[in-house]
């Protein structure tokens, strides 16, 4: 159900159920796990990706009928578990969005870094029209891209957003023609994979965690992960190449 390419620095992780539009049942989410659980050392990005039409649309419903109460709970902690470690990884993720990017496929998305998507595609959360509430980690991410009011209008209408409007609230960073996310993915993947790897640790660690303090922890948090950035090996090198006039100075885009 997944197909993955761990060979080189840029890593690519493709959800492959695309009869099914890469609808996430219960192996998937494991197999997802485990995957980025266990990314080699050399390892530096990943790229995240849906073969076939869609990204991703949502919850498996075949597998929702079966499940009690208490199933219902552990179900959903493991959906929690496996996108923490995307979030929370060792290196940062980019997703490429094209077609489908409806309930838990939105809560998949938002647990990215980037998030570059097509003209094609289109996000929902339907679970008001299901009976159903996000499990999958949407309540704390989505709503932190969008806001909790955009999040609430699309749980309770139906709402469906394009990817022009996707990406003028913020579900992507990105919009890209049909077919060329993949292609816009590698040249920021190779970008990032250029980067000092503490430092990427740091955006990928650091940078939600003080988004969620107070003003003042966050700034002392911020203190702490600027002076062990500095003090790394890799960024005394960089800095010494740019003042010796061997990187390059930030131009005009």
């Amino acid at each position: 159900m997944l197909s993955v390419d761990t060979s080189g620095p840029i890593a690519r992780i493709a959800l492959a159920r695309p009869g099914k539009r890469n609808a996430l049942n219960d192996e998937l989410i494991a197999q997802l796990h485990t995957a980025f659980i266990s990314l080699p050392e050399h390892v530096r990005v990943v790229i995240l990706t849906g073969e076939g039409e869609h990204f991703c649309a949502g919850l498996d419903l075949s597998e929702l009928r079966q499940r009690s109460v208490a199933e219902g709970i552990v179900h959903s902690r493991g959906w929690h578990a496996a996108f923490e470690h995307i979030q929370f990884g060792k290196v940062p993720v980019v997703a490429v969005l094209h077609g489908a990017v409806i309930g838990g496929g939105l809560e998949l998305a938002s647990a990215c870094h980037i998030r570059i998507a097509e003209q094609n595609a289109f996000y929902g959360l339907p679970e008001g029209q299901r009976g159903l509430f996000v499990g999958g980690g949407g309540s704390a991410r989505i709503s932190r891209l969008i806001g909790v009011a955009r999040m609430a209008d699309m749980m309770l209408t139906g709402r469906v957003y394009d990817a022009q409007e996707g990406l003028a609230t913020g579900l992507s960073q990105y919009l890209v023609a049909d077919g060329s996310g993949l292609a816009k993915a590698e040249e920021l993947a190779a970008r990032i994979a250029a980067n000092a790897p503490l430092s990427n640790y740091a955006v990928v660690q650091a940078l939600p965690r003080i988004a969620d303090q107070s003003q003042s922890d966050g700034l002392f948090t911020e203190s702490l992960m600027a002076a062990i950035a500095q003090g790394d090996i890799d960024a005394k090198a960089r800095l010494e190449a740019f003042l010796q006039g061997r990187a390059g100075k930030v131009g005009k885009p």
